[in-house]
């Protein structure tokens, strides 16, 4: 047997690693085209993930599933500000065209020193601002509660701006400096106001409660926990001006 020389030992070295590479590229592309090339489309009996995250094909974010370790923050444009005080539920987190947060729908439950703790809320936003239209339920401490809310938010958009000015405020030692800066920053930014209130409430009492555009309760509907159902009137202070009952 004839000695291999150096070149050849250069040439099968480089032989070798064509081939290598080769077949992993047909390995892996294998795994990735699609069983339908016109569609583009793979079929999956079952997915195991922590989180997965819809794009579109510029890289926009529309959609995220995730658990509770993972669940994201806030999205504005396409950027994500963090969000640690939302690591308490999983859920879905929904974003319009421009990768701005437009809605979500989170969940969790678990039992707590005996007693059992469950919540479900799903909220959809106006654009680049609050909700407009939520629903939820709840169990705490024995307390039932279930609600569907309709609110007016302003136009301004949330920005991170805004979020990391009021955080900042928020974080200040309580007292009247603290307060002052609260009351500056909210002059500035106007909040929201509940309009429709459709609830189930812990007293086992159920009402429909329909506010003015400040978001003073003016008409009420209710039946109480002993099954007695009334009518009721208010003014812009909230005082009962008129009650209509079966009695």
């Amino acid at each position: 047997m004839q000695p291999i020389t150096h070149r050849a030992a250069i040439y099968l070295a480089a032989y070798s690693a064509v081939v290598m590479i080769a077949f992993i590229l047909t390995v892996y592309m294998g795994f990735i085209r699609p069983v339908n090339a016109t569609s583009r489309t793979t079929d999956f009996d079952r997915i195991r993930a922590h989180r997965i995250d819809l794009i579109e094909p510029d890289g926009t974010e529309r959609l995220i599933l995730s658990n509770r370790t993972d669940y994201p923050g806030s999205f504005f444009h396409n950027q994500e500000t963090a969000r640690p005080d939302r690591r308490d539920a999983a859920g879905l987190l929904m974003m319009n065209d421009e990768g701005t947060e437009d809605g979500g729908f989170i969940w969790g439950g678990l039992s707590a020193d005996g007693k059992p703790l469950s919540f479900t809320h799903l909220s959809f936003d106006q654009y680049e601002q609050d909700q407009t239209l939520n629903l939820e339920s709840s169990l705490s401490n024995g307390e039932h509660f279930t609600g569907i809310h309709m609110n007016d938010v302003p136009d301004y958009p949330i920005t991170p701006a805004m979020m990391d000015a009021f955080t900042s405020i928020k974080s200040m030692p309580e007292g009247p400096t603290r307060e002052a800066a609260l009351n500056a920053l909210r002059k500035k930014y106007p909040q929201g106001h509940q309009r429709l209130a459709l609830d189930r409430d812990p007293d086992n009492s159920v009402g429909l409660t329909l506010n003015d555009a400040a978001g003073h309760p003016r008409l009420k509907i209710v039946v109480d926990p002993n099954g007695n159902p009334a009518i009721q009137f208010l003014d812009a202070q909230a005082k009962v001006t008129r009650t209509l009952a079966p009695n």
